[in-house]
């Protein structure tokens, strides 16, 4: 591979990814919806979003209030669709919001502990599938306006993020159950006829939302899934093009549209449609390969599916340690890791979200610069932990997750490779020993209170020693 082949790889993908995940994959078939560009955007707004590393997600609305739970019945899905749980009468759901009086919400304090987690981008609920709006629209009633509370939420949280240096996204959900023209499929002239009201009024609001609060970065679109906006390739395709014009730089998964043949996140030849893939939802990649060099987010919640607030979490509660992995582990595979919260019909956040904020962010303080703008560090996955490289300095960094018993960490390179050094972050040099070509054995300090331990390793080129050959046979 000439020079000039290796540099143009590296300003397309934005880091060292495999050889194979730069290959496009642009077929044959003709599309006036599908992708409109393929590889990563290298602008200045996409490069930030991928520099991210740890973001928030906030889900809150009028479900908050029953949360999960319906005239002492138990609702076990997750809190924000209790509204399509027949035990729920929709017209005393669609009532909920004249209770709707969070004097507990502290837009500042919510935003002040996101910074202190770490996060540097939050995704707010603008409405979820109930379709209540925690802005003022002027195009529906249903909206905080007309709620006890009747402040603009989305405008004090905006602000307070912003305050606080963190880039904001608005959620925004497609499926609007409180609209009459809303059909999650067209079976008849009469529903498409709606449908039509409908289409306007949703490009109506997300244009409102958009000039109502210019800082924001860019959308995160859910429920995009129902057959009737599946069919509305051109339209959707037109609307993404008039969002884009309203912010330069505007940021929009893979979730919003799909192409004239129907297909979502990748359009019929195999490209991605929009500016990241939003297909891992509670879930990671195996590896880097899966990703095809695509920018890729995960959102996960705390609970196994719980993204509202439920006042029952059931079942298995992840830890900060576990959250930390899977962090550290999409930030190794190109991608960035945002963490879910519920607050509760009061406007708090929960005790168990608060402790763990605060357990990531105790860790964050000390290690976020083996976090922020670093990605695939081209090296091999190993079973202590992860390798991660940051996109500006080159600096690879150890984030050791398994401690070996001996604590001792094998690291094997790449021919070609060397370990120079390897230091604590901050920190002393440590000892290392080579004990096979290309094969090293790292000896670990013991961080106070067993977490998990991030080293800065310094390589160069040429082959090591070699002190112990492989038999032949």
């Amino acid at each position: 591979m000439t020079l000039f082949r290796k540099i143009l790889i590296l300003i397309l993908a934005g880091s060292i990814l495999p050889a194979s995940a730069q290959v496009a994959k642009r077929s044959s078939v003709t599309l006036q919806h599908g992708a409109h560009r393929l590889g990563r955007r290298t602008d200045p707004a996409m490069a930030r979003w991928r520099a991210y590393g740890l973001g928030q997600f906030l889900h809150w609305g009028v479900y908050a209030i029953p949360g999960g739970h319906w005239k002492g019945k138990y609702y076990a899905g997750a809190a924000e669709w209790i509204r399509s749980w027949p035990e729920m009468p929709k017209e005393e759901y669609d009532n909920l919001y004249k209770q709707f009086n969070p004097t507990g919400f502290d837009a500042r304090a919510w935003a002040r502990q996101a910074k202190e987690m770490g996060a540097r981008y939050v995704i707010i609920t603008t409405k979820h599938h109930d379709g209540f709006c925690l802005w003022p629209s002027k195009y529906t009633s249903y909206t905080v306006a007309h709620s006890p509370y009747q402040k603009d939420v989305i405008g004090a949280l905006t602000d307070a993020y912003k305050a606080e240096g963190i880039d904001v996204y608005l959620y925004f959900s497609i499926i609007d159950w409180n609209h009459p023209g809303y059909r999650a499929s067209l079976n008849t002239p009469a529903d498409r006829q709606a449908y039509e009201g409908f289409k306007t009024f949703t490009r109506n609001q997300l244009l409102e939302l958009l000039e109502r609060y210019p800082a924001c970065k860019g959308l995160w679109f859910d429920g995009t899934w129902d057959k009737a906006w599946v069919e509305q390739a051109a339209f959707a395709d037109s609307l993404e093009t008039e969002l884009r014009s309203k912010i330069p730089g505007l940021v929009i998964g893979s979730r919003f549209r799909a192409d004239e043949n129907g297909k979502r996140h990748f359009d019929s030849n195999g490209d991605l449609i929009g500016d990241y893939e939003q297909g891992w939802e509670r879930k990671i990649p195996d590896n880097i390969q899966q990703l095809n060099g695509n920018d890729w987010d995960c959102v996960m919640t705390i609970p196994e599916n719980q993204w509202g607030y439920h006042s029952d979490w059931k079942g298995h509660v992840k830890t900060s340690t576990e959250l930390l992995e899977m962090m550290v582990k999409c930030n190794a595979m190109e991608g960035n890791f945002v963490l879910n919260f519920g607050p509760d019909g009061n406007g708090k956040i929960r005790e168990e979200e608060t402790r763990l904020a605060r357990e990531i962010g105790d860790w964050m303080k000390t290690n976020s610069e083996a976090v922020y703008n670093c990605g695939y560090a081209g090296l091999e996955k190993q079973d202590w932990g992860y390798f991660t490289r940051n996109r500006q300095t080159g600096k690879i960094y150890l984030t050791i997750f398994n401690r070996p018993v001996n604590g001792k960490v094998r690291v094997r390179l790449p021919a070609g490779r060397q370990l120079r050094t390897v230091r604590e972050l901050k920190g002393a040099t440590l000892k290392t020993e080579e004990i096979r070509k290309q094969e090293y054995f790292i000896e670990l300090k013991i961080p106070a209170g067993n977490i998990p331990q991030v080293l800065e390793m310094e390589l160069s080129e040429g082959s090591s020693s070699g002190k112990e050959e492989e038999a032949k046979t």
